[in-house]
């Protein structure tokens, strides 16, 4: 079975229904370490400072809560992010005072976790429009849990869910520069969406890529290590030497940073594909830590190790 399995092309093996053997199954989903509290709730407290960047033509601001891009426009600005509820109001002071606007036209949510929509129900408020996947639009209409954060999280209000909802790739004008999109199923949550200036050689990634730790997997929401891959494979076809990308939170990464990540998770996945078919435990998988050579630059890996394998699990259990 593993020799059929290393002779599939890459794309193949990422099937998440594949049946790999009998004994996957029988695998525990016991012996999770903690992963509560990897993201902040929506309504955390503290106002931070936000820190601009001029990036040439857009701007990064940092401390609301994640990485947020803004362009300036005739009719106010595009947002790509809004950071926690709790740091709306200050965010959009400074998106105002770095793009010499006074209103956002355009948010786009790459996902649905609280550190990208919490602008979102000022935004809708003030008849902004609200891009995102259509299932972000779902998941902000409905009350949710995830295995990153505690507790559930309410449903935005009518004002604040996502108004112009896509399913796949697209391209919309801003400020006369194309700006295009597209879906990254299953690769942080299952709603991702990448930003791209091609003009601007800027990629807004979201939160499938860092430079500073292992960017979790929302394995209960839909996303899975193969999903993860492939949204890497799609990102590397995307970018050059000079690429800038804007992961989720972090430093900017350049375009042979997500070659070089791309490579990480997919050997870890045919790492994975072993010890499914050896029978391995999730303990066994986080004890094993195939990425502990990674760990100076990205930190401890057990996290990230433990959702990757259980998402491993789930996407190969059979029908």
């Amino acid at each position: 079975m593993r020799r059929s399995m290393r002779a599939r092309p890459a794309c193949d093996r990422l099937s998440r229904r594949r049946f790999l053997q009998g004994a996957v199954a029988a695998v525990p989903l016991g012996g999770a370490l903690s992963l509560c509290g990897a993201l902040s709730p929506r309504s955390a407290r503290a106002q931070p400072a936000i820190a601009a960047t001029d990036m040439g033509g857009l701007w990064l601001l940092q401390g609301a809560g994640c990485n947020v891009v803004a362009m300036a426009g005739d009719d106010g600005a595009l947002l790509i992010d809004g950071g926690l509820a709790a740091h709306a109001d200050a965010l959009l002071r400074a998106v105002y005072e770095a793009t010499g606007t006074d209103r956002v036209h355009t948010l786009v949510n790459t996902h649905w976790h609280p550190e990208q929509t919490g602008a979102n129900e000022a935004v809708g408020r003030a008849g902004g429009t609200i891009l995102a996947h259509e299932k972000t639009r779902t998941y902000l209409a409905n009350r949710v849990q995830s295995a990153l954060f505690d507790g559930r999280l309410e449903p935005l209000s009518e004002a604040g869910r996502p108004n112009r909802v896509v399913r796949s790739e697209g391209s919309l004008e801003f400020a006369g520069t194309r700006v295009d999109y597209g879906y990254l199923p299953a690769a942080h949550t299952d709603g991702d969406l990448y930003v791209h200036f091609p003009a601007l050689n800027v990629l807004a990634a979201g939160g499938v890529v860092s430079g500073e730790r292992w960017p979790l997997l929302d394995y209960r929401n839909g996303a899975w290590l193969g999903g993860r891959v492939r949204a890497l494979q799609r990102l590397a076809d995307l970018v050059d030497a000079e690429t800038r990308i804007v992961p989720a939170d972090g430093r900017v990464l350049r375009g042979g940073e997500i070659v070089r990540q791309r490579d990480i998770y997919l050997e870890l996945f045919e790492t994975m594909i072993d010890y499914l078919n050896m029978g391995l435990g999730i303990e066994d998988a986080v004890e094993r830590n195939p990425l502990e050579r990674y760990e100076s630059e990205l930190g401890d890996a057990a996290a990230f190790l433990d959702g990757a394998y259980r998402s491993m699990l789930i996407a190969y259990v059979p029908d």
